[in-house]
């Protein structure tokens, strides 16, 4: 076997605005070069600027594959990054997350705004319904995410999710925790279970 042979591709999330601190920057980075030294390839969003390009960046300098999924109109709008190893155009955003979970084995959450929010948070939802089995791993850079965490952790609390749902999702505070999850996610025979949503 190839010991440079790409072993999957890992979804990435994240932030596509400039004016981001420089610790959300090197994170993400870090992240894509931890990626690409573990072989893994990595899918995003395809965004020129933000968190998705230091991403790219990261993978790609250290000689992986970054490839991404972007809808149309975001192409014809210049949103692309060219410098990516292949980019995937569709027909919308609705496309645009199932091609990404179609070509992903999991995700890894970068911090980011309403976009970032909603593709978590409706995997999340994918999860808890059956749809996909795939891991979910949030890069709490920051503590960035510490709001969201415990919002999710009041709906279990106060009935609106089963106590079992905390494992729909893993938490990592360093890009290295972040692989380190993944690859324990990854390497478990099946998928963790939770309760059904019905």
């Amino acid at each position: 076997m190839d010991e440079n042979a790409l072993r999957g591709y890992v979804c990435v999330f994240g932030a596509s605005g400039r004016e981001l601190h420089e610790v959300y920057r090197n994170d993400a980075r870090k992240l894509g070069t931890l990626l690409a030294r573990a072989r893994w390839g990595c899918v995003n969003g395809a965004g020129r600027d933000g968190l998705m390009r230091a991403v790219s960046d990261g993978v790609l300098d250290a000689g992986g594959q970054a490839v991404g999924v972007i809808p149309q109109f975001m192409v014809d709008n210049g949103w692309h990054y060219e410098r990516l190893s292949r980019i995937v155009v569709t027909a919308d955003m609705h496309e645009r997350k199932e091609k990404m979970n179609d070509m992903t084995m999991a995700t890894v959450a970068l911090p980011g705004g309403c976009g970032t929010l909603e593709e978590l948070l409706e995997l999340i939802t994918w999860r808890q319904l059956g749809l996909t089995h795939k891991p979910i791993v949030i890069l709490n850079t920051n503590h960035y995410y510490d709001n969201l965490l415990d919002m999710l952790g009041h709906a279990v609390d106060e009935g609106f999710m089963h106590s079992s749902h905390r494992r729909l999702w893993h938490v990592a505070a360093t890009a290295a925790q972040a692989i380190d999850e993944l690859e324990r996610a990854l390497s478990r025979p099946t998928p963790e279970t939770v309760a059904p949503k019905y």
